[in-house]
C-alpha cells in the first residue's frame, strides 16, 4: 500500500533548500567583501582559511557567485523533485517540470564554466596583448608576455573550465544516484498506464464492433 507523504515534509524540504541558498549567498558575499578588502573578518585570518580563500579568488574570482547560486538552486530543485516523486497526487506535468528544472540547472553549471572561460580569455588577451606592438613585444620577451596573460585571466579561464565540467558531471551523478531510479520507474509507470488506457479503448471498440456484427448476422434475410 502506497502512502501519501505528510505535507510537513514538503515544507521542510522548501525550508531547508531556502536556508541553504541563503547560507550560500551569505558565504559568497563575505568572500567577495573579504577578498576585495572592503570588510575584514577575523576568522579568515586563520592561515589555512586565508590560503584557501586566496586560492579560490586567484583561480575563480567572481565566478564563485554564479557557481554557488546555481548549486543552491540545484539542491532545492532536486529536493522538490525527490518529494514530488513520493507524492502520488502530484500531476505528471509538475514532475516533468521539476525534472526539467534540475536538468536546466546542471546545464547552467556547465554554461557558467564556458562563459567564464571566454571572459578569462578575453581579459588575458586584452591585458597581455592589447597594447603591444611588434617592437614592444620583442623588448618584453616571451616570459613577460606570458606573465601578462596569466595576470590578465588565463588562470581564470582554465580553472572555470575545469570547475564547470567536473561540477556539472558530478551534479549529473548526484541526480542519477538520488532520483534516477525513481524517475525511470515513474515514467515507466506512466507509459504503462497510457498503454493500458489505449488497450482498454481498443477492447471496448472491438466489443462494440462484435455486437454490431452479431446483430447484423442474426437479422432475417428480408431485413438485410
Amino acid at each position: 500500500m502506497q502512502t501519501k507523504p505528510h505535507p510537513a515534509s514538503g515544507f521542510s524540504g522548501g525550508f531547508i533548500s531556502g536556508a541553504l541558498g541563503a547560507l550560500c549567498l551569505a558565504v559568497v558575499l563575505l568572500y567577495v567583501l573579504n577578498m576585495s578588502e572592503v570588510l575584514a573578518i577575523s576568522i579568515l585570518d586563520i592561515p589555512s582559511i586565508q590560503r584557501a580563500f586566496s586560492w579560490i579568488y586567484e583561480n575563480l574570482r567572481l565566478s564563485v557567485i554564479p557557481f554557488c547560486l546555481t548549486l543552491a538552486f540545484y539542491t532545492g530543485a532536486l529536493w522538490r523533485l525527490k518529494h514530488s516523486l513520493k507524492d502520488h497526487d502530484v500531476s505528471a506535468e509538475k514532475i516533468a517540470q521539476a525534472d526539467h528544472q534540475v536538468d536546466i540547472l546542471i546545464n547552467l553549471f556547465f554554461g557558467i564554466g564556458v562563459i567564464w572561460t571566454a571572459i578569462g580569455m578575453r581579459g588575458a588577451l586584452l591585458e597581455g596583448l592589447g597594447d603591444l606592438t611588434a617592437d614592444s613585444a620583442a623588448k618584453l620577451g616571451a616570459f613577460s608576455i606570458l606573465q601578462r596573460l596569466v595576470d590578465g585571466g588565463i588562470l581564470l579561464a582554465l580553472s572555470t573550465t575545469i570547475v564547470g565540467a567536473v561540477g556539472g558531471y558530478l551534479l549529473r551523478l548526484v541526480k542519477s544516484l538520488a532520483v534516477g531510479t525513481q524517475v525511470r520507474a515513474y515514467y515507466n509507470r506512466l507509459a504503462n498506464q497510457q498503454a493500458e488506457t489505449v488497450n482498454a479503448v481498443l477492447t471496448s471498440i472491438d466489443a462494440q464492433l462484435s455486437l454490431l456484427v452479431s446483430y447484423a448476422e442474426n437479422q432475417p434475410a428480408e431485413h438485410r
